[in-house]
């Protein structure tokens, strides 16, 4: 089964010293078990975080590290197209 492709908005902001950057809209790439592939977060005040295999985590955040499945939430209502994830993946920023 291919990867499947999601976006999320979060209306809370992130408690920490990161607070001021706002709320955020979330994308994730994910594998047959929903976990994080590539994940890209962004954040209202415009700051882009991006993390994949490659580049795990950062001062500011990390990939998932849990099923996206796990939460209990139901996630078609967040599927969105290869494209539109590549389109944000490959979005200035970071």
């Amino acid at each position: 089964m291919p990867n499947r492709f999601y976006r999320r908005r979060w209306d809370e902001t992130r408690g920490d010293e990161f607070d001021g950057w706002g709320h955020s809209v979330w994308y994730f790439e994910v594998g047959d078990d929903g976990w994080p592939v590539r994940q890209v977060e962004v954040y209202d005040a415009g700051r882009i975080l991006r993390y994949d295999r490659s580049h795990k985590e950062d001062r500011y955040g990390g990939l998932g590290e849990a099923s996206v499945y796990d939460s209990g939430d139901e996630w078609s209502d967040f599927e969105i197209t290869e494209a539109e994830f590549d389109r944000v993946w490959g979005a200035g920023g970071g």
